[in-house]
């Protein structure tokens, strides 16, 4: 009787993203953390640096800051980190360690890229709705992707996060009407046009996070 040939052992091989289940979660390696917090805090604070280029304001904490440096001689740099140190309580007991300590990495980037950018790229005479629209552009795609790796930028970033995962409020919508709050308090500062022309562009920024950070929508 012919010896029958018996089935070859298979190899064992390493899965990769590709063999995983359509619906399974892939987490970020550490690596793309890092490059994702790095791009997104660095394109939120060239809009940032747009912005205050201008002389316009936005929300959050960063328009909080921007607002500060019309009335006080401190850098930006230092108000911003400044302005965000009360929200880390409320980060590290909602939110855990280590997206506290991402957040304090992302507000850290912020400062430092804020005091690069005029060394490298200087401006001058930013025309108004172009610093507006383009700035917040920018930092709504900056906060998406640092959003996506796990942080934020601290201050209402942090309290829109903890509203949609506790009380299902979109993260976009209870940010846009705290950035209300802080661009009407710049009418003790700014004219009326440029207050306007700052809400627009919040609103810019704002529909950009409702519009694509939503639970559920990714899987990584």
């Amino acid at each position: 009787m012919p010896h029958e040939p018996q089935p070859s052992a298979a190899v064992p091989r390493e899965e990769t993203a590709a063999d995983a289940p359509i619906d399974a979660v892939i987490p970020h390696r550490p690596t793309e953390d890092v490059l994702g917090v790095l791009t997104g805090t660095f394109l939120a604070s060239l809009g940032l640096y747009l912005l205050q280029s201008a002389g316009a304001v936005t929300g959050g904490t960063a328009g909080l800051a921007l607002l500060l440096t019309h009335a006080l001689s401190t850098p930006f740099a230092v108000l911003f980190a400044a302005v965000n140190l009360p929200f880390f309580v409320l980060a590290w007991w909602k939110k855990g360690a280590m997206f506290t300590v991402k957040t304090a990495l992302c507000v850290g980037l912020i400062s430092a890229f804020s005091l690069l950018h005029p060394r490298y790229l200087p401006l001058q005479d930013v025309p108004l709705l172009y610093a507006v629209i383009g700035g917040n552009l920018l930092v709504g795609v900056g906060l998406l992707i640092i959003f996506r790796h796990g942080a934020s930028l601290g201050g209402f970033n942090i309290l829109a996060l903890v509203l949609q995962e506790r009380a299902g409020l979109r993260a976009g919508y209870v940010q846009m009407a705290l950035d209300v709050t802080v661009i009407l308090l710049s009418l003790l500062v700014l004219d009326v046009p440029r207050v306007l022309l700052s809400a627009l562009g919040g609103v810019v920024l704002n529909v950009v996070l409702a519009l694509n950070h939503r639970p559920g929508r990714y899987r990584a």
